[in-house]
């Protein structure tokens, strides 16, 4: 009985940290990196990105439909006073999703501006961002994702 148990209890584990890393942050990001500190200029640093994907971001509790490598990787030395705002401008209903420094993640559809999402970091850490910028309802969507500590898309 405790060998089923066992056996169960690793099939939990191994499916639940496979749904987890459906976004591979391990590969290299689609459309580049950029290491920005505190402060950076110009602010904001925008990247031309084609949204979406063909993998189901609800693997790990966010919406839409993304890449399995990152779109873009932000290393970001953070300071005291500001605050970090991740987010996207585009005429679809684009959503987002980041792998923080630490390994946990967020996630956003309609924070921002219309259908497009924001994300607010008060006191951001340092470290590497991986960001993905998916579409809300499957496809292809041109969007510029949008770095900031001044505002949001």
């Amino acid at each position: 009985m405790y060998r089923k148990l066992a056996m169960a209890a690793a099939a939990v584990l191994i499916s639940a940290s496979g749904a987890a890393y459906a976004q591979n942050f391990n590969l290299e990001p689609t459309y580049g990196s950029a290491s920005l500190n505190s402060g950076f200029s110009p602010d904001p640093y925008n990247v031309s990105i084609t949204a979406g994907g063909s993998i189901d971001a609800g693997n790990i509790g966010c919406a839409g439909m993304v890449a399995n490598a990152p779109d873009f990787r932000l290393y970001f030395g953070a300071g005291n006073a500001l605050p970090l705002i991740l987010s996207v401008a585009s005429d679809a209903d684009t959503t987002l999703v980041v792998n923080m420094p630490n390994g946990s993640w967020l996630c956003d559809d309609d924070s921002g501006n219309g259908l497009n999402p924001s994300i607010y970091l008060s006191s951001p850490p340092s470290g590497q961002y991986d960001i993905w910028v998916g579409s809300y309802g499957g496809g292809y969507n041109n969007s510029t994702l949008s770095i900031s500590e001044l505002s949001s898309n």
